[in-house]
């Protein structure tokens, strides 16, 4: 085997964005379907898996300490460890409602108390996992190589949400057909989830580098009789100089708003596939939607990430992100016209899904870059978390309430509304694309 200091990035890349997307996609979408098929009413389900997303937003207060103590290689096997232990929590934590409740759509999200907690440690091995991941790769990868993979990694992470949102899905809605007992069918798909997690954790032990670059601040050896002072002094040392960054504030501004369409619509496609025609949905099967939303939308994600990774490292940043920003808008047009018209062919259905999701895949990559862009400087590491928590806080303040909008407004309706959001996407880009650097991101 290669020395662990030179091991190829393909090697790493691809499984350790792999593994950086299940959890995400698991407690923040996949639990979407999951409490709305066993019955949970969408403002509940919407207002708790929401709010799943603060682990990713406070995340910031405990970044340098991943920064300052261990590897980056350590935390990131570490919380894959606890990752793969929670997935067997979740596993064996799974309610069953009777089936009277679950069809009445009232199951009460009080049943799920056990699991959710679990999902909480979930969140937070996950945020921590984020951290020391990205961390790891801008430690271990040149600019320009950082730029190239960002499609790359992108795309595996999204191949984790092909396998959450897509094969998980189907393998939960065959079941669901089969035996006919909804908490057994997510229950066996969250049992697989456990064992690929496992796989892939221990395949990282083996071929994760170990770069020079990656390793403990030197100031930590030694000062151990002050360690304690000296990581507070640094903490607040990461917050004074984030904050400090020239621009940061519009930063903040376009992080927060860059994905407003984005975050009210995600909390409510699952439900809108699977609910009733009268209800204003597409009356689609779990394993349908595991095929057309999952598989087929997430692959056409994957191919507008792989797509703008390439653009943006040709064009750099700043001249991709008008073009990035009216990809990542005028899909939305899509679930408008699937709201309104209702189309019960499959084809008409996954057609539109490919079309919006293409589009978030190629305009988010001009997010990822930019985080990456603001974060540059001493405190990278701690800096992207910072930039990752304003993204988490970005989706998950709109999805508290989506449910309850799409309550009152019905779906149709609700689509129209993320259609106006896009203009905070638009204005946002305006402000932001004249402070980049015009030629950060070229290969």
């Amino acid at each position: 085997m290669k020395s662990l200091k030179s091991i190829n990035p393909w090697f790493w890349v691809p499984t350790l964005y792999f593994l950086e997307g299940i959890p995400y996609v698991l407690v923040n979408q996949v639990s979407t379907m999951m409490f709305t098929k066993m019955g949970v009413p969408n403002g509940q389900m919407a207002l708790f898996t929401s709010l799943l997303y603060l682990p990713w937003v406070i995340k910031p207060f405990w970044s340098p300490f991943v920064d300052l103590i261990k590897t980056k290689r350590w935390w990131t096997i570490a919380m894959q460890v606890l990752l793969t232990a929670a997935f067997i929590g979740l596993t064996v934590s799974i309610p069953h409602p009777d089936a009277a409740m679950i069809a009445a759509q009232q199951t009460p999200m009080s049943m799920f108390t056990v699991m959710l907690i679990i999902f909480w440690v979930t969140a937070f091995a996950s945020a921590t996992h984020d951290i020391a991941a990205d961390g790891f790769y801008m430690l271990g990868l040149s600019q320009s190589d950082q730029a190239w993979f960002v499609g790359i990694r992108s795309t595996f992470y999204r191949i984790a949400t092909i396998f959450g949102q897509g094969a998980i899905l189907f393998i939960a809605g065959r079941l669901e057909t089969s035996t006919g007992d909804i908490p057994f069918a997510w229950q066996m798909s969250l049992l697989i989830t456990s064992v690929i997690f496992a796989v892939f954790t221990l395949w990282h032990t083996f071929f994760m580098p170990k770069p020079d670059s990656d390793a403990q601040r030197k100031n930590v050896e030694e000062t151990k009789s002050d360690k304690a002072k000296f990581i507070v002094r640094e903490f607040g040392r990461t917050f004074l100089t984030f904050f400090q960054k020239p621009g940061i504030w519009l930063a903040i501004i376009f992080m927060l708003l860059y994905r407003l369409p984005e975050a009210f619509l995600i909390k409510m496609i699952n439900p809108f596939l699977v609910a009733s025609r009268d209800l204003g949905g597409l009356a689609m099967t779990t394993d349908q939607v595991g095929i057309a939303y999952g598989t087929i939308g997430i692959l056409f994600l994957t191919i507008g990430g792989i797509l703008g990774g390439m653009f943006a490292s040709k064009l750099g940043l700043r001249r991709s992100m008008w073009i990035m920003a009216a990809f990542m808008t005028l899909p939305c047009l899509s679930f408008v016209y699937l709201g309104v018209y209702q189309p019960e062919n499959i084809y008409a259905i996954t057609t539109a899904i490919a079309v919006e999701q293409f589009g978030y895949g190629f305009g988010f990559t001009a997010y990822m870059l930019y985080m990456i862009y603001i974060a540059e400087g001493e405190y990278k590491t701690a800096h992207y978390a910072f930039c990752t928590a304003f993204m988490g806080l970005s989706m998950m303040i709109p999805g508290i309430f989506a449910g309850y909008i799409q309550e009152a407004l019905g779906y149709k309706d609700f689509f129209w509304m993320v259609i106006a959001c896009c203009i905070a996407t638009i204005t946002v880009t305006y402000f932001a694309y004249h402070k980049v650097d015009p030629n950060y991101g070229k290969k």
